[in-house]
């Protein structure tokens, strides 16, 4: 495989096929990431990626899946996607499941119906990073998009009938706007409707704008408790008819997979008992990225 950089793909992905069809992240200017900081975004060569194909075709036949990266591949013209996606299906005949990344631009950028042939295709699952659901938020942290144009992305995506993942993260309102970040969150994730959400904690990286302004006293990261409460808080007010929430990630404190809503009072009684102390956190030094 022609892999450039630092190959990022979710958790639950580590299985997969994974098939670098872009390197980077086309929007590449979120304060808090610091994964393609040295990077600059571009599209890998057809005939590069034909040859990673061949090379999948012959030594990677236990593998069901395929994950395209890097940051967002989606963001591909129709026509380069539908010829990737053809030709997995040609030399890749067992793989059942193509998913990838995809942010609000990306996802808005196809149509409705460009997002079903992808899905005749093979195309599966979409990753969405949210973050915030506070439209101050989101600005501060220069994501890209505001909250309306992230719901607007997800029903086109839900529409399209693809499975939608999406990514949100503690602690990014700081500790000024934790219960705000929270609540808000909550109520773009119940206009969203995923059918998974994914909680992250924030871990502050060294080479982001993010650690500035928190070396400079601009950004206060909230502790332990104050994440598990933000946390609670977004459990007690997503409102949505069937949806997996898992908080399961290496960076978080308490791990949580469980069913929305069947498992919410199971699930806050969990983190009331971590906050109050009577469960045993994850240390600092087993947390991770």
């Amino acid at each position: 495989m022609h892999y450039e950089g630092t190959v990022i793909r979710p958790p639950s992905e580590a299985n997969s096929i994974i098939l670098q069809v872009t390197v980077g992240c086309s929007h590449n200017r979120c304060t808090f990431c610091g994964a393609y900081k040295d990077v600059c975004f571009k599209i890998k060569a057809e005939d590069v990626v034909d040859e990673d194909i061949d090379f999948a075709a012959r030594y990677c036949t236990r593998q069901k899946r395929v994950f395209l990266a890097d940051g967002d591949v989606l963001i591909l013209s129709q026509k380069r996607l539908v010829h990737i996606f053809t030709k997995i299906g040609q030399r890749l005949p067992w793989v059942n499941r193509i998913n990838l990344y995809g942010n609000a631009k990306a996802i808005l950028s196809k149509s409705v119906e460009e997002l079903q042939a992808l899905k005749k295709l093979g195309l599966n699952r979409i990753y969405m990073g949210l973050e915030s659901g506070d439209d101050q938020v989101l600005s501060a942290i220069n994501k890209g998009a505001h909250s309306e144009k992230m719901i607007l992305a997800a029903k086109r995506a839900r529409e399209a009938g693809l499975f939608l993942s999406v990514t949100v993260l503690l602690g990014i309102g700081g500790k000024e706007k934790s219960r705000i970040h929270a609540q808000a969150t909550a109520r773009t994730l119940s206009k969203m409707a995923p059918n998974q959400i994914a909680a992250l904690t924030l871990m502050v990286m060294d080479n982001t704008p993010l650690f500035l302004q928190q070396q400079q006293g601009d950004f206060d990261l909230p502790d332990s408790t104050m994440m598990l409460q933000e946390l609670k808080e977004m459990v007690l007010n997503i409102e949505v008819g069937r949806c997996q929430l898992q908080a399961n990630h290496a960076s978080n404190y308490w791990a949580i997979n469980c069913r929305l809503p069947r498992d919410k009072e199971q699930v806050v009684a969990e983190l009331n008992e971590a906050i109050a102390g009577q469960r045993s956190l994850k240390p600092e030094y087993l947390r991770a990225l």
